[in-house]
């Protein structure tokens, strides 16, 4: 399965994507405002990651997605989706390489994915969260049409510091409304 924005080839995250993969997200900044990504990041753990994305989404209960540039086909991140299947709701979580941040491609692709979510997983609702000090995040989640729902105090740690956690969702009444997120 593949979907396609402007300028994104967003598919399903392959064995192939695992040394690009590795090679961007080994980033401390990259690191620093996600909530599961380790610094360093353990060599050779990208293919587990990949394979156990694999059995989840047979299980229908998730996906990963690489964000490739459908121009140069270069690996540029990953958008995930855990889905509560009892509830038909899912939360998207996304990183992107240091290098291609702030030139738009995230949002693109969320957008995209959110599409996906509503129009062909028919779920009920899409959630996302932000560290309060990573606002480019929450940027990429509004712009998207999401809308805040609120704030978590001191609610996950990282690295030994507690960190204030922005809730956003978009529901699926909502995205019928407006009609597409992809504008």
């Amino acid at each position: 399965m593949a979907m396609f924005t402007e300028r994104l080839l967003i598919r399903q995250l392959e064995a192939s994507d695992a040394e690009a993969l590795e090679l961007l997200i080994d980033d401390y900044d990259v690191a620093s405002t996600t909530l599961n990504i380790p610094y360093p990041y353990p060599k050779g753990s990208a293919a587990a990651f990949i394979q156990h994305r694999h059995e989840v989404a047979q299980g229908g209960d998730g996906y990963a997605f690489a964000i490739i540039n459908k121009e140069d086909l270069t690996f540029m991140g990953s958008i995930g989706m855990n889905i509560n299947q009892k509830h038909d709701r899912a939360e998207l979580g996304y990183w992107l390489g240091k290098r291609y941040w702030n030139q738009g491609y995230v949002t693109e692709g969320v957008k995209r994915i959110i599409k996906y979510g509503f129009e062909e997983l028919k779920l009920n609702k899409i959630h996302a969260a932000a560290m309060t000090r990573n606002p480019a995040s929450s940027s990429v989640i509004t712009k998207s049409g999401m809308q805040y729902e609120g704030t978590f105090r001191q609610h996950f740690r990282k690295w030994d510091q507690y960190e204030d956690i922005a809730y956003y969702g978009i529901l699926r009444e909502d995205y019928l409304k407006i009609g597409s997120v992809e504008k």
